[in-house]
């Protein structure tokens, strides 16, 4: 299992927002090259987001599914990607002070991933997550900026 937490220089409320929004992953998350919803009712559990994966001249699409929600506070989703199977990942908002602490906790759940886990596919998931994290920092800081907030 990979847990790693990011300190967000914004409250919990700007951090859901970006996270409520899911026209935006792929602004964030690492790997997707984008996302489209696919139900109006994101972040409402059971709500979906399809997602596209580049790697040079090849492309492959996945779907995201809310399994819990609690508003301002905790998604837990799984990402599916074909026969590598699914994922887990629990996005927490803590607040610390006047910012965010966010904590995402990941790890195979079904399929080819689940089967394959171990120690060394969870450092590169702690790889992902520091870029990720790094990037839902970086959007979410950018876009108080540029509301022209200080």
């Amino acid at each position: 299992m990979a847990v790693r937490h990011r300190l967000v220089h914004r409250p919990p409320s700007d951090v859901w927002a970006v996270l409520a929004d899911p026209s935006r992953y792929g602004e964030w998350v690492v790997g997707p090259s984008d996302s489209t919803p696919l139900d109006a009712s994101w972040p409402e559990v059971g709500s979906r987001l399809g997602y596209t994966v580049r790697l040079g001249p090849w492309s492959g699409e996945g779907t995201t599914t809310v399994r819990h929600v609690d508003p301002g506070r905790e998604l837990e989703l799984e990402a599916a990607f074909g026969a590598l199977g699914t994922a887990r990942i629990f996005l927490q908002l803590k607040p610390w002070g006047e910012e965010t602490l966010v904590v995402c906790d990941e790890h195979p759940l079904r399929g080819l991933g689940g089967t394959l886990h171990n120690p060394v596919s969870d450092a590169a998931l702690q790889l992902r997550h520091r870029g990720m994290l790094a990037r839902l920092a970086r959007t979410v800081e950018q876009d108080h900026h540029r509301s022209g907030h200080a």
